[in-house]
C-alpha cells in the first residue's frame, strides 16, 4: 500500500476513534488562543490551562497586554517555562496588534508569523481553529507520530508539514492534527507506545518497536 492510501486509512480510523479531537487548549476568542498557544510552547496544555483565567479576566485586549508591566506579566505566567521569553512574545504581540492591526488577530499565516513569537505551528493553530483556515500543526505529538507512521522521514518541523500537507485532503488538515495528537497522548506515546490496543497498528511500519 503506498503511503498517500496508507494515511488516508490511517485518517479515517483515528476520526472515528476520536471523534471530540480538538484544540484542548481553552479559549474564546482569537486573541486567548493565540496567547495561549505561545504559553504552550514547551509545556504542557493542562498547564497552560491553569494560567489562562485568570490571565484572561485581566487582559482582554491586545492594547492591555501591549501596556502591561513585563515583570507583572512573568510573574503571572512563570508556571508555564520559559516565562521571560514568552512575556516578551506576548507584550510584543499586544503591541504590534494594536499598532499594524487595529487590535485584532489578523487571519493569514504571513502577519501571523510577523508577529513576535509567531511561527507556523502557532499561526496554524489560530487558523484553523478560530478561522476556518485549513493547516497542519505540527506539534510535538504530530512530529513523532508522523516519523512513527511513516508519513515523512523529515525532523524539520516545516519539512514535516509539507509531507503531511501532500497525503491528506485540504479540508482534513486541522482536523488531522487533532486527531494525530490526540492519539499520541493517549496510545502513542513518546516512551512507551500501547501498540497492542492501537487501532492503526496493522497500518504502521513501526508497531511493536520502542521508540524515543
Amino acid at each position: 500500500m503506498d503511503t498517500a492510501r496508507r494515511a488516508k486509512k490511517i485518517l479515517a480510523i483515528l476520526k472515528k476513534t476520536y471523534l471530540d479531537a480538538t484544540c484542548a487548549l481553552h479559549s474564546k476568542n482569537p486573541l486567548e488562543l493565540l496567547v495561549a498557544t505561545v504559553l504552550a510552547a514547551q509545556c504542557t496544555d493542562e498547564r497552560v490551562n491553569q494560567v489562562t483565567p485568570n490571565l484572561f479576566r485581566k487582559y482582554k485586549t491586545a492594547a492591555d497586554y501591549a501596556r502591561t508591566d513585563l515583570k507583572i506579566l512573568e510573574r503571572e505566567i512563570h508556571s508555564t517555562g520559559f516565562y521571560r521569553q514568552k512575556a516578551r512574545s506576548i507584550k510584543g504581540i499586544g503591541q504590534a496588534l494594536v499598532e499594524n492591526y487595529g487590535g485584532r488577530v489578523p487571519k493569514n499565516m504571513e502577519e501571523l508569523v510577523s508577529l513576535r513569537g509567531v511561527g507556523r505551528k502557532t499561526a496554524n493553530v489560530v487558523l484553523g481553529n478560530c478561522f476556518g483556515v485549513p493547516g497542519i500543526v505540527v506539534d510535538t505529538h504530530v512530529r513523532r507520530l508522523a516519523f512513527r507512521m511513516g508519513l515523512t522521514q523529515a525532523t524539520d518541523p516545516d519539512k514535516i508539514e509539507q509531507d503531511l500537507m501532500k497525503l491528506f485532503q485540504k479540508s482534513e488538515w486541522t482536523k488531522a492534527s487533532h486527531c494525530i495528537t490526540f492519539h499520541g497522548r493517549q496510545i502513542c506515546k513518546a516512551m512507551k507506545p500501547t501498540c497492542g490496543v492501537c487501532p492503526i497498528e496493522s497500518l504502521c511500519p513501526r508497531a511493536g518497536l520502542i521508540w524515543a
